[in-house]
């Protein structure tokens, strides 16, 4: 068991990938904690899979970041997924959301790793879910771009600053979480259905794809720096 007396904290852990990677590093005998807005989503994943203990808080909140890191002690590893995307072309951004939408993945991105690096152990890793979605210029994605070039450059240079604790990206194309079936709707069946028509793999990719990377992530201590794209070959589709 790869994680046997390590801790793990998922940002955003309560449900989809981070509660799939809590799934998969207990598995591997780590203690893990989760952390979500939601606090009765939170208990309910927490029991779940067996969790230390969770707190529920802002992730954007820089604040609530750092007490909850000084109150949690030394730890092995953090995944965040925290911060959804913002899609609006040029003539109709909505300017307070678009920054909104910057601080998600921008600042919070900072502000996390400001609050946890006096607290990761040197064989720790600060993993970061970013997307290749936005990759292939289109209309309305603008900013969601620019997010997706931001955080590689972000994590290669935390991965600088941080050394020996290692940092780096997971890059997810769609993923089959409840998040994306919410935003979806009745549609969800329909893209699936294309997904798994053009994707090469012939499949959709599911949340323990995405925490199946996590770890190994985690447990390989030569990684760093990097972005590692988890989306079954999307970027290279019409999908």
């Amino acid at each position: 068991m790869k994680l046997t007396g390590q801790t793990v904290v998922l940002i955003g852990g309560s449900s989809g990938i981070g509660l799939e990677t809590a799934r998969q590093a207990r598995a591997e005998g780590a203690e893990v904690v989760l952390t979500g807005r939601d606090p009765e989503r939170l208990a309910a994943a927490a029991a779940g899979v067996g969790a230390r203990r969770t707190a529920a808080f802002d992730a954007a909140d820089p604040d609530a970041l750092h007490r909850f890191f000084d109150d949690l002690g030394p730890i092995d590893h953090v995944l965040t997924t925290a911060g959804g995307a913002y899609y609006a072309p040029l003539d109709e951004l909505d300017f307070a959301e678009a920054r909104r939408n910057v601080d998600e993945h921008l600042w919070a991105q900072l502000h996390l790793a400001k609050a946890v690096a006096p607290h990761l152990r040197p064989s720790g890793a600060l993993l970061f879910v970013g997307g290749t979605g936005a990759r292939r210029p289109a209309r309305g994605l603008i900013l969601a771009a620019a997010m997706t070039a931001a955080l590689p450059a972000l994590a290669a240079g935390l991965a600088i600053e941080l050394a020996p604790v290692r940092v780096n990206v997971i890059a997810a194309g769609f993923v089959d979480t409840p998040l994306s079936a919410r935003l979806l709707g009745d549609e969800l069946d329909e893209r699936r259905r294309q997904l798994r028509d053009t994707l090469p793999i012939g499949r959709v990719v599911g949340p323990e794809d995405v925490a199946a990377l996590a770890l190994h992530l985690m447990t390989n201590t030569a990684l760093t720096g990097a972005t590692y794209d988890v989306d079954g070959g999307q970027q290279f589709v019409r999908a």
